[in-house]
């Protein structure tokens, strides 16, 4: 709260009263200054009580019009006046100026000296300070309190009783989390607007200032979870406070703001620490069962998931073993489930286990995919690229098997998410096969091709018996397409197809040898 003329005016030490000038009592009073200048204006900052005996006032009523109008315009709070030192009362121009220009004028009678006013005016700022102090410290201590009474809503409404704002968490993705007072107000949208840009990047880290309407608003980030791993990536962020309040914003709002956001980042990372630790056991039952550790009956008592279906991720970043990515993922699921303090009964049955053939998810089949999403922001957090595969389980008996399928679509070395549904059925094919299976199966059934088309290099590319079986082959066995294809007449593609024939062992009339041949001249070109 500012010091106004009429809070001197009103000082109970100090004989004052008012002259002239009674509209523009509202006018801030930040120093009470003596000058006795003609044009002290220059020498002055704004927010003065200018003391005065008179001996600079011009002699004639303009410039005594002139020289009040210049300190009302340099945002002077007023000009004060003891009568008898020098002039018995000031000219009439200057209280009519006054009046006109709403700047008051303020009589200090004997025995009130100009070093009183002063005096108070420093006193009153002093105490205010102190005020200041004694209000910070109590709400500190509400607020810590409340911490650990009644948690983030306790915590935001002891901020806004001691502050007079209204106060607003946002989770790291610029969800809602808890307001004081309640109910929605209009500037929650543009704190939600300027925290949710794309993978929580804007605003960059730290604290951002809004004006909406008549209110300052201060954002502020809650702090973060612990450093990424080795240094690279970025630390997961807990959330945001934004404290709004008519402007403008004081410090004293500003650092407990700071204080509060220091409090609630506290209890969200404590929260985070126990979400890990109940992971963690989750994690160990998990396995246990996949093992073969935990009957199935015992292990669905011990382990609730969420309801079926589900989506099982297999996920790898490079240079991370799947214990070290636990961390992160368990912060990446916190970003793009819910928050990271209230955690929904799904999210509590989720799985995060690590696994040798990587990290292993168990989620919700929701669309869009959780999995998309969860790479996309491991990516950011641990700044590795990450390979990520996803199966679709109907039921729990199926979780081992998708767990393969998932592990084969991760393996593909390929950074980004791929689900087996979003894959054709060749895709599949590919996935399941490894590179050593299909060079062995690939030799064993064109080797002798080969070999044959070596010994005839002479002859042109259409020539060769490999070239003429594939496009037979993919021609779908259409004799005169495929030799359309080629180039050649029917009866020449006819005569290099028993040639192939006979050195591969294999007749086209029979459906195993013809899918043997197409399988591998297709798997030879991948």
């Amino acid at each position: 709260m500012a010091l106004t003329a009429r809070d001197v005016l009103n000082m109970p030490d100090l004989r004052l009263n008012l002259l002239a000038g009674g509209g523009g009592l509202a006018r801030e009073v930040r120093w009470a200054h003596v000058i006795e200048l003609a044009d002290p204006v220059p020498w002055l900052r704004g927010g003065e009580l200018v003391l005065t005996v008179g001996l600079g006032l011009p002699e004639d009523p303009a410039g005594q019009r002139a020289y009040v109008r210049r300190l009302a315009e340099a945002g002077c709070a007023g000009l004060g006046f003891p009568p008898g030192e020098i002039m018995a009362e000031l000219p009439p121009e200057v209280l009519r100026a006054a009046d006109d220009l709403d700047f008051p004028v303020i009589a200090a009678r004997p025995p009130t000296p100009f070093v009183a006013i002063t005096e108070a005016v420093a006193q009153w700022y002093a105490e205010a300070r102190s005020r200041d102090v004694r209000k910070v410290i109590a709400v500190q201590d509400a607020t810590a309190r409340a911490a650990l009474r009644s948690g983030v809503a306790g915590v935001l409404r002891e901020l806004a009783a001691g502050t007079g704002a209204e106060a607003l968490v946002v989770t790291a993705r610029g969800d809602p989390r808890a307001v004081a007072p309640s109910g929605e107000r209009p500037w929650h949208a543009a704190v939600i607007e300027a925290v949710s840009g794309d993978d929580h990047a804007a605003p960059a880290r730290g604290a951002l200032s809004l004006r909406h309407a008549t209110l300052d608003v201060h954002v502020q980030s809650l702090g973060f979870s612990h450093p990424p791993p080795s240094g690279h990536g970025v630390s997961p962020l807990l959330g945001w406070l934004a404290v709004a309040c008519p402007a403008p914003l004081t410090e004293q709002v500003r650092m407990l703001a700071n204080h509060t956001a220091c409090l609630l980042g506290l209890e969200f990372e404590g929260v985070r620490a126990a979400r890990a630790r109940a992971q963690e056991q989750r994690a160990a039952l998990f396995a246990a069962a996949l093992d073969g550790g935990i009957p199935a009956p015992e292990s669905e008592r011990l382990l609730p998931l969420p309801p079926a279906p589900y989506e099982v991720v297999v996920a790898r970043a490079d240079d991370m073993t799947p214990q070290a990515l636990a961390s992160p993922a368990l912060d990446a699921l916190g970003d793009i489930l819910s928050d990271p303090v209230a955690e929904h009964a799904t999210a509590e049955r989720l799985v995060v286990c690590p696994r040798p053939e990587g990290l292993v998810l168990v989620l919700p089949d929701r669309r869009p995919r959780l999995g998309a999403a969860l790479a996309a922001r491991l990516r950011a957090l641990t700044g590795r690229p990450v390979t990520a595969g996803a199966v679709r389980a109907r039921d729990r008996a199926r979780l081992p098997s998708a767990i393969s399928g998932a592990a084969a679509l991760a393996g593909r070395g390929h950074p980004g998410y791929a689900h087996a549904d979003d894959l054709d059925a060749w895709s599949l094919l590919e996935d399941a096969l490894d590179a050593d299976g299909i060079r062995r199966f690939t030799d064993n059934v064109l080797q002798r091709l080969r070999d044959h088309d070596t010994r005839a290099a002479g002859q042109s590319t259409s020539g060769s018996l490999l070239t003429c079986l594939r496009a037979y082959l993919d021609a779908g066995g259409n004799l005169e397409a495929a030799a359309q294809n080629l180039g050649v007449h029917r009866n020449t593609l006819r005569t290099r197809l028993r040639t192939a024939e006979r050195v591969s062992g294999r007749s086209l009339d029979r459906a195993r040898d013809r899918l043997e041949l197409w399988l591998a001249v297709t798997l030879a070109d991948t």
